[in-house]
């Protein structure tokens, strides 16, 4: 199993950027959640970039956190998205809802 970390990049200009790598299930998620339940919860924060490019994994429990993050309208997802990701949001026909940028520079800017 690989490790799985989450890093809370210092915001700029009201955009926070939460880098995810490894593998994402109900028993590896707490981190997340707890970074992005700040990150919403932050009124100075107007923009939240979730970095998935290093996810090796997500099942269903990150998508529901991802789904979360989109209900605060601040959510972009910084990529490439990982194929197993990817076809996670294929499968349940979510990929739409979710705007996704190359890389974080990208999302940043938006």
């Amino acid at each position: 199993m690989e490790l799985t970390q989450v890093v809370v990049r210092p915001d700029v200009d009201g955009v926070r950027v939460i880098a995810c790598s490894g593998e994402f299930d109900q028993d590896t998620l707490h981190p997340l959640k707890a970074a992005a339940d700040e990150a919403t919860a932050d009124p100075d924060v107007r923009r939240i970039v979730l970095d998935v490019s290093q996810v090796a994994f997500a099942d269903s429990s990150m998508l529901n956190l991802m789904l979360m993050l989109l209900r605060s309208g601040r959510l972009v997802l910084a990529g490439p998205v990982p194929v197993q990701l990817e076809q996670l949001m294929e499968i349940t026909q979510s990929r739409p809802l979710f705007a996704t940028t190359g890389g974080i520079e990208a999302a940043r800017a938006l």
